[in-house]
């Protein structure tokens, strides 16, 4: 285990694939430079004496667990990032969403665009986003859903969750009313992904926290704080 509870999940001459706690950023803002994955995985590298600069492929929000990808060039950052579509065989998500939701499977076909530097929308004029979605357990105040991104825009699940009414337990930003896990109850819990240099095929998994199971059973939600 690194530095801020960072779980190293696999290693080699190319890759570091990692599990992210909630509350860790990705890459530093102008307001924090130090609790990041990158600091982190930066510190890392540099105590085994290897000059190198670990690259994000993809972003998790700071409030979102689970599995996160990085290079450890920008060739390889590149390369994965011109071929992403071809690359990345499947990206599952866990998310506890408000509300219950009667259905068993969907999917949420809808454009996400841009209203403000740190806010999305579902409009007209956004990119095309789709997210296929099924059901995994739903109790009478929450929902539990797998979902994999057929699209990869910002905040996608949480836009599109928050667009058909169901929005994701702890977002507030995005219209959540409840908090029953103390975080934005979004999970990235697995990754298929081919190997950059010899296209092996290689998965990553972390299940979900279990306090998202045991919200779906509780008896009523929690108002957020």
């Amino acid at each position: 285990m690194l530095p801020g509870r960072l779980e190293l999940l696999y290693e080699d001459r190319d890759l570091m694939v990692v599990n992210k706690p909630a509350g860790l950023l990705s890459v530093a803002t102008s307001s924090e430079r130090d609790r990041t994955v990158y600091w982190i995985l930066s510190e890392y590298l540099r105590k085994k004496g290897e000059q190198r600069r670990p690259a994000a492929v993809h972003r998790l929000d700071r409030d979102t667990s689970g599995v996160m990808v990085w290079a450890k060039s920008g060739r390889i950052k590149q390369h994965l990032m011109e071929r992403w579509n071809e690359s990345v065989r499947e990206r599952r998500y866990v998310a506890l969403a408000e509300g219950r939701i009667a259905e068993e499977q969907g999917t949420i076909n809808a454009p996400v665009g841009e209203i403000s530097e740190s806010r999305m929308t579902v409009t007209s004029t956004g990119s095309p986003a789709v997210t296929h979605w099924k059901t995994i357990r739903s109790g009478d105040f929450y929902t539990l859903l797998s979902l994999e991104l057929g699209t990869g825009r910002r905040n996608q699940i949480r836009v599109h969750l928050s667009h058909i009414g169901n929005p994701i337990a702890g977002d507030a930003k995005y219209g959540a009313k409840t908090n029953p896990v103390g975080r934005l109850a979004l999970h990235a819990e697995s990754l298929v992904i081919c190997h950059p240099r010899n296209g092996t095929v290689m998965r990553f998994s972390v299940p979900a926290p279990d306090s998202f199971v045991t919200a779906v059973k509780s008896s009523g939600p929690k108002k957020r704080h």
